[in-house]
């Protein structure tokens, strides 16, 4: 049981890494020496790393929130984790962590999918690591919801 406690820990912990690297990180569309993320759109010319506030659009806007609202989700789901591992009755089910973690999951989901359909970059650009590393997250925590739906609290 302590195994598959400490996996799970791990999964969660490496999810909640994955969210916020890829909310923070300037990478999230690429195109030769422009970046631009949820934030900042920056440009790297002669060894200098310039940056400007990115566009405030609407849609923009939604997809920070829904990241840092899927970064939160998924601290307070470990917190909540943590807290019923050592209060939870024998034989109890961890319902709580795993709705917030699951609603971390759509709220990644949810960003990421707001950010391909309004996004207008250029011809020439693609995406960054950053918004790859979102998408891997969503599959994480969705797994990391559904796997403490399924855990019971052994002795």
């Amino acid at each position: 049981m302590l195994v598959v406690l400490v996996g799970v820990m791990i999964l969660h912990l490496l999810d909640l890494i994955l969210l916020i690297i890829s909310t923070a990180l300037n990478a999230w569309l690429v195109d030769g020496d422009l970046s631009t993320d949820l934030w900042y759109g920056c440009t790297s010319k002669n060894g200098g790393y310039h940056c400007k506030q990115s566009i405030s659009e609407d849609w923009l806007q939604a997809v920070q929130a829904l990241m840092v609202l899927s970064v939160l989700f998924c601290l307070l789901s470990f917190v909540f984790f943590l807290c019923q591992l050592f209060t939870l009755v024998k034989g109890g089910r961890f319902y709580f962590t795993a709705i917030f973690q699951i609603l971390a999951s759509l709220f990644v989901m949810s960003g990421a999918i707001i950010y391909t359909v309004m996004n207008n970059g250029p011809e020439s650009s693609s995406y960054g690591h950053a918004y790859v590393l979102a998408w891997v997250a969503f599959p994480l925590s969705l797994v990391s919801g559904l796997i403490y739906i399924v855990l019971r609290k052994k002795e």
